[in-house]
């Protein structure tokens, strides 16, 4: 089978990190970490696993920033090489193991990634996972599989990146006839959002800030409405594609910062903040938004969160950051702002007097007609077409890509 593959060794690594600024198509070309591969399929790890034939292979953040080797090294330490990308799925179950019960050949699924403790083939549970904070599992590189906290960035079980991979039946959800593929694909990165949403639910009257319009972003727009949020949302987008889909989800206004070299002012404005202007360095904001959503990542993105929330506001970091070089502390230490990370997704959801996993509320959403996602899907490539995606995406606002995937259908 056809698969993009990534090997993080010392030798690609560095030829990538010295090419790749003057030529990017160096880092997905084949000499750097990122390449082509036809490869025999994975074996089932176990009789409690099944082969997932995938239509849809989602292109995430998280991917680009390990092909570009902009990713913090963090995650290194929880990842086995090589293995396929992909993560964010949606396909069909084309074998079962001998011990799986209650599952057919040909039925749609999308599968949860987190290789957690039951994938890895633990009976006792580690404390997260046994209270349902699968996303915290302290054991993503023991048990039965390789390394990885998730499919997607583990040896031995494949990814959505390639033609089939291989999924534990606990990671298993029935795509109801209702839901299309492509709303079925967005579930993932819906369900980040919506964990995130769920993890710090703004009152009605307060303001929410949500820094960043790309796929988590817009599905933080989508998920906080989705859960009954009546709050003021402002959504800091970088172009006009972004902002049209920020307001049509739900926003209640939006600023651009390619438009307006002032945002941060505009947003000021609009949060009823104070602007202080010091003789050097960056303008100081007093006031701003009671909630703020960090959706990027990026040392801008992070700074521009904490300047721009109230005192004694929250600030939700849900976008993958790094190591951070502009990012003032000095705001979040003299205004006690409240910092916090949503990481991934859940069993552990409390939403309408009933826990959920985040999977399962957000197929349960889309089913009632709370979300529609799929029109999210705005580029289709053909695996064999990998470098051409690659390079669409490094020109994602010429081309207008809000959710780019892999169509193995």
């Amino acid at each position: 089978m056809k698969a993009v593959r990534f090997n993080g060794t010392i030798p690609r690594y560095l030829l990538g990190k010295t090419l790749g600024k003057a030529a990017p198509s160096t880092l997905w070309g084949g000499a750097s970490c990122t390449y082509l591969a036809d490869l025999p399929e994975e074996t089932l790890p176990g009789p409690e696993w099944v082969r997932v034939r995938t239509g849809y292979g989602g292109i995430c953040g998280s991917d680009l920033g390990a092909i570009t080797l902009s990713s913090s090294l963090y995650f290194v330490s929880f990842t086995s090489f090589p293995f396929t990308l992909g993560h964010e799925n949606a396909g069909a179950l084309v074998e079962l193991g001998p011990n799986v019960k209650g599952w057919r050949t040909g039925e749609r699924v999308i599968v949860e990634p987190i290789l957690w403790c039951r994938p890895r083939g633990f009976g006792d549970l580690c404390p997260f996972c046994e209270r349902g904070e699968i996303n915290l599992c302290q054991r993503t590189g023991d048990g039965q599989l390789a390394a990885g906290v998730l499919i997607g960035n583990c040896r031995d079980t494949g990814g959505s990146w390639g033609e089939t991979f291989v999924a534990h039946e606990s990671q298993l959800y029935r795509v109801p006839p209702s839901v299309s593929d492509e709303n079925a694909l967005m579930v993932e990165p819906f369900s980040c959002a919506l964990h995130a949403a769920l993890s710090a639910p703004p009152d009605d009257n307060e303001t929410v800030l949500i820094v960043g319009a790309g796929t988590i972003g817009l599905c933080l727009v989508a998920a906080l409405r989705a859960i009954g949020s009546r709050a003021r949302i402002l959504v800091l987008a970088r172009y006009q594609y972004q902002a049209d889909s920020a307001l049509r989800l739900g926003a209640s206004e939006v600023v651009t910062s390619v438009q307006d070299q002032d945002y941060r002012s505009t947003l000021a404005q609009k949060t009823g903040a104070r602007e202080v202007k010091p003789f050097i360095g960056k303008n100081v904001y007093i006031g701003g938004a009671d909630l703020t959503f960090e959706c990027v990542g990026s040392d801008q993105a992070l700074d521009d969160a904490m300047r721009l929330t109230r005192t004694g506001g929250r600030v939700i970091l849900v976008g993958a950051p790094g190591i951070t070089k502009g990012v003032d502390w000095a705001v979040i230490f003299a205004n006690e702002l409240k910092v916090s990370s949503a990481f991934t997704y859940n069993h552990a959801e409390a939403f309408a007097g009933r826990q959920w996993t985040t999977f399962g509320l957000s197929l349960d959403l889309m089913v009632r007609g709370m979300v529609d996602l799929g029109w999210m899907i705005t580029h289709r490539f053909q695996v064999d077409d990998y470098r051409s995606a690659l390079k669409t995406l490094s020109e994602r606002s010429r081309n207008q890509v809000i959710k780019a995937v892999f169509d193995f259908r």
